[in-house]
C-alpha cells in the first residue's frame, strides 16, 4: 500500500505519521511545488511538482499515481481538494482512491455563505452572514446583529483578508476593494477546534477530538488544550454523518453563552492535528484501514483531558548543492 500527500508544505507531522503507520507495508509519496518544502523529505521519495494552477497538473499527479501504484491520495491544501473530488473517477481508474468527501460538500465548505445556508437548513447555530451590505446595514438598524464584525472572503483559506471592522465606512472601503466579500457575526466566546473522521466505507463518524484554542497564529491553533463535552460530540456526530463527509475533516466552533456555534468547515487535516494524534486519535490508521477494505470502529472522545499543546518552531537544513533552488 503506497500513500501519496499532496502539496506536503511544512506538514512533517502528517508524512511521519503515515510512515510510521505503514511500517514497511507500504511507502509514503509527497509532492510539491517547491524543494525548499520541509516536509517531503520526510516521505520515502518526492516529486517536484508544477503549481496546482499550471496547464496538466492534473495528469502530472495521475502519473504519479500510476508509476508508484499508489493506493490512496490526499492534499493538505485547500485549493487542491476540489479537484481530487471533482476528478475522483479519474483517479479510481488508475487504482487510487481520494480521500476527500463529495465535490459539492467539499464546494460547500470553501464558500463561507453557503456553509451558512447550510447550516441554517440542518437547524445548526452558526454566527450570521451576509453578502449583501444593505441587508446588513438595515439587520444592524434593527439591531439585529451588532458592531465589530469581521469582513472576509466568501470563498478564501488560511485567515487571509479577513478584516474585523467596527463600523460602515470601513465596511464600504472593504467592498470598495475587494470583489466577493461577506459580513460575518464576531463570535465574542471560547473557540474550540474538532478534529473528526468519517469512516469511508460505513459514513459512520468513528472519531472525534476536541481541543480548546488557547492561541492562534496565521489562522492556525498555536496552543490548545484537549476537551470533552458529551453535547458538542453528539452535535458533530449528528452534523457530519447526515451531510455526507468522508475522510478526515477539521470543524471551528464557538461556545457562547453554552450553546455551541459551528463556524467553518475544512475537509482535510487541520494545522492542530498533530494534539490529536499525540492524545491517541490515529487518523492514518484509520485511513489505512478503509483503504485496506475495513471499517474503523466508533471512538468517539476516546482520549485524555487537560493534555496541553504548544507548538513551537524548528527549522531543517539540506544541503543543495547541484541543485536548483524552487522557491
Amino acid at each position: 500500500m503506497n500513500i501519496l500527500i499532496l502539496s506536503a508544505g511544512t506538514r512533517n507531522k502528517v508524512v511521519q505519521y503515515f510512515k510510521r503507520e505503514l511500517d514497511g507495508r507500504g511507502r509514503v509519496i509527497a509532492t510539491d511545488c517547491s524543494n525548499l518544502a520541509p516536509a517531503v523529505y520526510d516521505a520515502d521519495a518526492f516529486y517536484l511538482v508544477p503549481r496546482i494552477t499550471a496547464p496538466g497538473y492534473l495528469d502530472v499527479i495521475l502519473d504519479i499515481c500510476k508509476k508508484e501504484k499508489i493506493t490512496g491520495v490526499f492534499s493538505l491544501i485547500d485549493p487542491e481538494l476540489s479537484m481530487l473530488a471533482k476528478e475522483r473517477e479519474r483517479f479510481l481508474a488508475v487504482g487510487t482512491t481520494p480521500i476527500i468527501s463529495d465535490y459539492d460538500l467539499v464546494e460547500t465548505c470553501f464558500d463561507k455563505y453557503r456553509m451558512y445556508e447550510l447550516l441554517c437548513k440542518m437547524q445548526i447555530p452558526t454566527g450570521k452572514c451576509y453578502t449583501d451590505k444593505a441587508r446588513f446595514y438595515q439587520a444592524a438598524a434593527n439591531g439585529e446583529i451588532t458592531y465589530p464584525v469581521f469582513v472576509k472572503p466568501v470563498r478564501g483559506s488560511a485567515s487571509l483578508h479577513i478584516n474585523k471592522v467596527g463600523g460602515r465606512e470601513e465596511i464600504e472601503v472593504l467592498y470598495g476593494l475587494h470583489e466577493d466579500l461577506m459580513i460575518q457575526e464576531y463570535m465574542d466566546g471560547q473557540e474550540y477546534g474538532a478534529d473528526v473522521y468519517i469512516d469511508m466505507i460505513s459514513g459512520k463518524c468513528t472519531s472525534i477530538f476536541v481541543k480548546k484554542k488557547v492561541k492562534m497564529r496565521a489562522g492556525e491553533t498555536d496552543k490548545s488544550v484537549s476537551f470533552k463535552d458529551e453535547r458538542l460530540f453528539e452535535l458533530i456526530r449528528g452534523f457530519v454523518e447526515k451531510c455526507g463527509f468522508r475522510g478526515m475533516i477539521d470543524i471551528d466552533i464557538f461556545e457562547i453563552g453554552g450553546e455551541y456555534y459551528i463556524s467553518e468547515v475544512n475537509p482535510r487535516f487541520g494545522g492542530g492535528y498533530p494534539h490529536a494524534y499525540a492524545c491517541g486519535i490515529n487518523m492514518a490508521a484509520s485511513v489505512i484501514r478503509n483503504l485496506e477494505g475495513k471499517e474503523n470502529k466508533a471512538e468517539i472522545g476516546n482520549y485524555l483531558e487537560n493534555i496541553s499543546m504548544m507548538k513551537y518552531n524548528e527549522i531543517a537544513i539540506r544541503d543543495m548543492n547541484g541543485e536548483e533552488i524552487v522557491p
